[in-house]
């Protein structure tokens, strides 16, 4: 039996995992573009397994272009090493859930950082692809351009204004359905996995997209989405990450 996703259980999935995390990361000028998109379009790209997660009667689908520093392994005296403690990424995804567990699919992930993208494929089996990165900012505007170095080929360009904070989302809103996610799924040979990431809930600001052009969602084999997105950005945040492991059986 198919249970839904309750906000008691996306209030869970907040708290911190048991055990040793295996990663530690800051994550930072980020934004989060989101567009509806119909859940039919979505489900021949998804594990049967796992549903969709819907929000306001639609899935929904992402771009999030951000960078991250400070990148090390655990235990946490190991020090980062150098030329692999920072790197941009940008990930394409949608919301899922498994048994009521509500988490993320990546449909591609692009890094600047070759080892990175080849761990990442390795250890967490992700679709990470290389690629060209640039991030600047000047004041409250950040420019971002991707590049993607293999195939398929794919680019994205978008320039964004960061603007005022945000309350606090709140379960229920759509901004913490789209914002507060802290479980990766992921399938390899046939088997689903999934892992764990902590952090403390997001501090989002308003943004304003001054330019964009990307055909990075339909060089996944998906449509291209229509409108303007919905925007919130995020200035900086500390996470830590689990190993991935198997994901138990209904039962």
């Amino acid at each position: 039996m198919i249970r839904d996703v309750r906000d008691v259980d996306r209030l869970a999935a907040r708290h911190r995992p048991d055990g040793q995390p295996v990663m530690h990361q800051n994550w930072g000028k980020l934004l989060f573009m989101h567009w509806r998109m119909k859940e039919e379009l979505l489900r021949p790209h998804i594990p049967p397994e796992l549903e969709i997660d819907t929000f306001g009667g639609s899935a929904w689908i992402a771009i999030t272009p951000f960078t991250m520093w400070d990148i090390r392994a655990f235990p946490p005296f190991i020090p980062p090493i150098p030329f692999l403690n920072s790197m941009h990424e940008l990930n394409v995804r949608t919301y899922v859930h498994y048994n009521g567990i509500p988490g993320v699919w990546f449909f591609s992930l692009d890094t600047d950082s070759a080892p990175a993208a080849l761990a990442a494929r390795t250890f967490f089996h992700l679709p990470y692809f290389d690629a060209e990165i640039d991030l600047e900012q000047n004041d409250d505007v950040i420019d971002y351009e991707l590049v993607r170095q293999d195939e398929p080929n794919a680019e994205f360009r978008a320039s964004w204004k960061i603007g005022k904070k945000l309350p606090t989302s709140q379960p229920g809103s759509r901004e913490f359905f789209l914002t507060e996610r802290y479980i990766l799924y992921t399938e390899h040979d046939g088997e689903l996995y999934r892992a764990f990431v902590h952090h403390k809930p997001w501090t989002l600001q308003q943004a304003e997209l001054l330019e964009f052009s990307s055909d990075i969602i339909t060089a996944n084999g998906l449509p291209a989405t229509t409108g303007q997105p919905i925007l919130h950005y995020a200035e900086e945040i500390s996470v830590d990450i689990w190993l991935l492991e198997s994901v138990p059986e209904e039962g």
